[in-house]
């Protein structure tokens, strides 16, 4: 199937919500979601048919919530934040199926809150999310939350050429944006999963990032002596790292360790 004809049936499915309410992360997929909703709602007449929804609290990156916010505005579409930090409690312990009991938790509460005013509630979730481990995408299909990206068969690239042409500042922003995900899943199953952690996890890719590298991703990991930050990303990025500078800098963030991933950066690297 065409783009065009994959976007056309998008449109169809999201008009035929009524209303919809967008579980907005900032990222990628969840950004061209409420982009295009916003604008399929405005063509129908009915721009205040959608709004979203951002979770914020220690497990995810204050920046996203932050352009969340920021792409709402632009948008002229209702949003609201929903501290979710209670949540660690019920995972800390870090089990392989975490993510299955986070979202089961956070999308409960948001389905309630979109189905008190209408609203169907819908999630970035793709097409080629399903190719990987995703146990929270258990706890998605066991409450009825709506995908309507995978349901209309788009990919992420499909997206994100979609997000680019769509030509709305803020939201084709995130058009070349790196992927993403909760900072939980640096931290590998079964070490216990802390604020103090996430912080310096956030804090360790925030640098990278502000150094220039794109796509990457800080490990947290518990050895003897201490913490250890091991470093992914893209290999052909790798010769612009000063090892020495970076070091100093990431263990000032806490970490007693830091190494490098000569694998390099890898979607799903730690369900392995």
């Amino acid at each position: 199937m065409e783009l065009k004809d994959k976007l056309n049936k998008l449109e169809e499915i999201i008009l035929g919500y009524g209303q919809m309410i967008v579980s907005l992360s900032g990222g990628v997929d969840s950004t061209f979601l409420l982009a295009f909703a916003a604008e399929a709602y405005r063509k129908a007449g009915c721009p205040d048919n959608v709004a979203a929804i951002t979770a914020t609290g220690p497990q995810f990156a204050a920046d996203e919530a932050e352009y969340a916010a920021a792409l709402c505005e632009s948008l002229g579409v209702a949003h609201k934040k929903i501290r979710v930090a209670y949540v660690l409690d019920l995972i800390k312990d870090n089990p392989p199926d975490r993510c299955y009991h986070c979202k089961k938790e956070l999308f409960t509460m948001l389905k309630a809150r979109a189905d008190m005013v209408g609203s169907v509630l819908a999630d970035g979730t793709n097409l080629d999310d399903l190719d990987d481990y995703r146990p929270g995408y258990k706890a998605i299909l066991e409450l009825g939350v709506a995908s309507p990206l995978k349901e209309a068969g788009l990919t992420k690239a499909e997206i994100r050429q979609a997000l680019a042409a769509l030509d709305i500042g803020k939201a084709a922003e995130k058009a070349d944006y790196p992927a993403f995900a909760c900072l939980m899943t640096r931290i590998p199953f079964g070490e216990e999963i802390t604020e103090e952690k996430l912080d310096m996890i956030y804090k360790a890719e925030t640098y990278l990032k502000e150094h220039g590298f794109t796509q990457v991703r800080v490990r947290c990991h518990e050895i003897a002596g201490g913490l250890l930050a091991r470093i992914e990303m893209l290999p052909e990025e790798m010769p612009n790292l000063a090892a020495a500078e970076c070091d100093a800098a990431i263990r000032d963030i806490g970490f007693q360790f830091v190494t490098l991933d000569l694998g390099g950066y890898e979607k799903g690297k730690m369900n392995r």
